[in-house]
């Protein structure tokens, strides 16, 4: 395993949907994703009340204007810092886009990265999609002949398959192959690897993936080590195609990104240019909100939607550089 790096800083706050909505989109606007990672989800009700944390919904006051807890489930956002943030102008920004009172709730805390790995794994339960199963060496035993297994052990990167926007882009990736199968591929944004690796595992050839975070491009190349396709998979660091061996002369018949909406807008020129005529998009990271105007981007760049999936307020996309028209999905 490759050297933990020091703790890191986390902002957590509870909250109603449209405001966690409201600050995972905002943030993800305002700074790079080297910079934040924005993560917001749904959480249970009874933990929120075990844990005793208020949640704040537009629109319900109480007297002199206090805010009341919400009627409707909580959803929990958090901020993960890769350099010490400043937690006056974070809380600011939380003020703008969700009010004073979610401002105040906001939670610092510093974590150490082998807490964070315990607690990324410990208790999840394999993810299926299509063919392929994400799972952890506790799960290892439940992989039958038939399903194609990615293990999926160290979390210090994000990405271990639980999440709407992996398991949307292997179930487009498990139904693309269904119909053909790519030769040339590349996953921009690999994070912990899982979508190179099951691509490795199901087609045993090489497979091209790039990272921006160093950390994370060592987990990659470790999590295809335990998955057997290091000989097929060597991640490298790498902002979009910024590197030798993803640029090149080369073009893929398939391109993952599995990244956030402002980055997939900027990188959509780069991704159009290392595409072959009828190569298959596979693009998530994308909240509802951000659907239209991401396709509309890709669409001036000659792709045409072919379906979207919607998995835990997610979207995922595929689409086809040039060919049928899109479909109106």
């Amino acid at each position: 395993m490759p050297k933990l790096p020091a703790p890191t800083r986390l902002a957590m706050l509870e909250t109603t949907e449209p405001f966690a909505r409201a600050i995972a989109d905002g943030f993800s606007e305002l700074f790079e994703p080297e910079e934040i990672a924005v993560s917001a989800f749904e959480i249970a009700s009874i933990e929120a009340a075990a844990m005793g944390h208020a949640t704040f919904a537009p629109g319900r006051e109480g007297a002199m204007g206090t805010l009341l807890p919400a009627l409707d489930e909580p959803w929990r956002v958090e901020l993960h810092f890769s350099e010490p943030p400043d937690e006056a102008a974070i809380r600011a920004l939380i003020a703008g886009f969700a009010g004073a009172d979610a401002a105040e709730a906001l939670v610092f805390a510093s974590i150490a990265a082998q807490d964070w790995v315990a607690a990324s794994l410990e208790g999840l339960a394999p993810v299926k999609a299509g063919r392929f199963l994400v799972h952890g060496a506790h799960d290892r035993a439940a992989v039958k002949s038939n399903v194609i297994g990615i293990e999926i052990e160290a979390a210090l990167a994000f990405g271990t398959g639980h999440h709407g926007t992996t398991r949307g882009c292997l179930l487009h990736f498990d139904a693309l192959l269904k119909k053909k199968k790519p030769r040339a591929i590349v996953d921009i944004g690999t994070g912990t690897g899982v979508l190179a690796i099951g691509a490795a595992k199901a087609l045993k050839r090489r497979i091209h993936a790039g990272e921006i975070d160093a950390d994370s491009v060592m987990i990659a190349r470790e999590n295809a080590r335990l998955n057997g396709v290091a000989p097929h998979l060597f991640p490298v660091r790498a902002a979009g195609f910024n590197h030798a061996a993803l640029r090149g002369r080369r073009r893929y018949d398939v391109v993952f990104a599995n990244i956030l909406a402002r980055p997939l807008r900027k990188l959509a020129p780069n991704i159009a240019k290392a595409s072959k005529s009828g190569a298959t998009l596979i693009l998530s990271g994308l909240l509802e909100r951000d659907v239209p105007g991401v396709l509309a981007i890709y669409r001036a760049q000659g792709f045409s939607l072919q379906k979207r999936l919607v998995l835990e307020s997610w979207a995922s996309l595929i689409l086809r550089r040039g060919g049928a028209s899109p479909r109106r999905l």
